[in-house]
Order: C-alpha cells, then sequence, then structure tokens
C-alpha cells in the first residue's frame, strides 16, 4: 500500500499566511508558490527520506524539504506523511512554541 500526504491544520494556516504574503505584491507568484508546494509534498510519497533530519529535532522520521525560502517540515509514518509545516528558512523552530515539542 503506498503513503498517503496528509497537511496538518497548522501546515495548511502556513501556506495560507505564505499565499497571503505573497499575494499582496503578486497573486500569480502567490499561486505558483502554494501549487509548487503542494506538488512538492505530493512528491514525498515516492521518496520519503529524500529530505534531511531536521536539525533542531535530530528525529529520523521527522524531515524537511525546501522551496524557495520555505522549509516543508513532514513526519513519515508507516502508511502516511504527515506534513506538519511550512515555514520561512529564516525563522527558527523554537519561534512556533510547543509545535514541535516531543
Amino acid at each position: 500500500m503506498a503513503a498517503e500526504v496528509i497537511w496538518s491544520h497548522e501546515a495548511l494556516d502556513d501556506v495560507e499566511s505564505i499565499a497571503d504574503y505573497i499575494g499582496r505584491d503578486s497573486p500569480n507568484h502567490a499561486r505558483r508558490v502554494v501549487e509548487a508546494l503542494f506538488e512538492l509534498a505530493d512528491s514525498l510519497v515516492a521518496h520519503p527520506r529524500a529530505g534531511r533530519v531536521v536539525p533542531e529535532l535530530n528525529d529520523a522520521h521527522i524531515r524537511e524539504r525546501f522551496l524557495y525560502s520555505y522549509r516543508m517540515l513532514y513526519e513519515i509514518g508507516a502508511d502516511r506523511i504527515a506534513i506538519l509545516a511550512v515555514i520561512h528558512g529564516a525563522r527558527l523552530l523554537e519561534s512556533y512554541g510547543t509545535r514541535f515539542d516531543p
């Protein structure tokens, strides 16, 4: 059985915030970024371990891929890949509070 991609509510909120921010200057660019983020998430099914282990978390099941200046954090499960967050690369995970605490 192939893994399926599940988006957390927080990650979808992240994408919406990114789209709103970019969309202030360029709605077309915002649409392209959002489409690319969803395509990246879908591509994880084929190669879930292609992303690097998130250095701040040091958990082999939680990895990240980069797109433009964004980090897509995801967790690899037995039959699913959960998209946990999409954050700007300049932000520290610590700024997200308990969102990533074990």
